[in-house]
């Protein structure tokens, strides 16, 4: 039977465990995907720990797969699916998720992966790439306007940066010290993260914000600017941002935004630097890596067959 990584739920690591699972049934206006590659985030472990996304129910049927993003090849096609092919290479986001052998992905938001760009690449392209692209695009900085990113050395603010500096923006990345070579080699002006981080950026003069944080970091960012509609935030929740007279990042989700995303990478715009591979069976590392809060860059699990 087809290997899945689950939680069996709620809790930490302990409720992980990698299962047989019967093979998904598309549906109508879904694609089966033999995944070739699922891309590791933040998120993931967060939903473990019992986070929701807006609109998600409030009881899940366990055991859950982790994972949001794949690329694979299309396997089966629903009824009502149109445009794709079995044997197509795409990529976008998963539907119950893509830590798997196969996965189910929505075919109106399903794009086709070009044929130079990578699995591994196309994975982390639907979600931490198309979140970093939509908060860049919703903030409609104009051409050499500064924007300041919190979180910059992570998966979405490597790609923020790399998106606006792409886009024509003078980019200042907020990160701690360990990885400010990094941020610096995206083309961003490097600001420690730790007390007193605010001052250092306010010499910066950004015009906007893309927060990736939340919490204290989003309120002092706030602080930074004369204009609080150029704040949005993927690190808090919208009652939280909204005090502070910003807004969350309204994500697109759609086809369009994955073949922009895809274009820049083949450009060479947007490199998402995966960092560290892991194959199916040690999704729990390559999960860890993340939640530990230790990776640069991307994290992707690679499924062979």
């Amino acid at each position: 039977m087809p290997k899945a990584y689950v939680f069996t739920r709620y809790g930490g690591p302990e409720t992980e465990a990698l299962v047989d699972m019967d093979r998904p049934d598309p549906g109508p206006g879904r694609l089966l995907v033999a995944v070739r590659a699922a891309g590791v985030n933040p998120v993931d472990w967060k939903q473990r720990n019992g986070f929701r996304r807006p609109g998600e129910p409030e009881e899940r049927a366990f055991p859950v797969v982790f994972g949001n993003e794949v690329s694979g090849v299309v396997e089966e096609i629903g009824d009502g699916v149109e445009g794709f092919a079995v044997g197509d290479e795409v990529f976008g986001p998963a539907l119950a998720g893509g830590y798997a052998e196969y996965a189910l992905v929505p075919a109106a938001i399903a794009a086709h992966k070009p044929a130079d760009l990578p699995h591994t690449v196309a994975a982390t392209l639907p979600v931490a790439a198309a979140t970093a692209y939509d908060g860049v695009r919703q903030l409609d900085l104009p051409t050499g306007a500064t924007l300041l990113v919190t979180g910059a050395g992570g998966g979405v603010g490597a790609a923020a940066v790399q998106i606006a500096r792409a886009f024509g923006l003078r980019v200042v990345g907020v990160a701690s010290e360990g990885k400010k070579d990094f941020v610096e080699s995206l083309g961003a002006v490097h600001v420690t993260s730790g007390p007193g981080w605010a001052e250092l950026a306010r010499a910066t003069a950004p015009d906007g914000v893309y927060d990736l944080v939340g919490g204290r970091v989003l309120a002092e960012a706030a602080e930074l600017l004369t204009d609080r509609s150029k704040l949005v935030t993927a690190g808090a929740p919208e009652e939280e941002v909204r005090r502070l007279g910003g807004a969350r990042v309204v994500r697109a989700r759609n086809a369009a935004v994955l073949r922009e995303v895809a274009q820049l990478a083949l450009e060479g715009n947007l490199d998402p630097h995966i960092t560290a591979t892991f194959p199916l069976d040690r999704a729990g590392d390559a999960l860890r890596t993340v939640e530990e809060g230790h990776a640069r860059g991307k994290t992707v699990i690679e499924v062979t067959r």
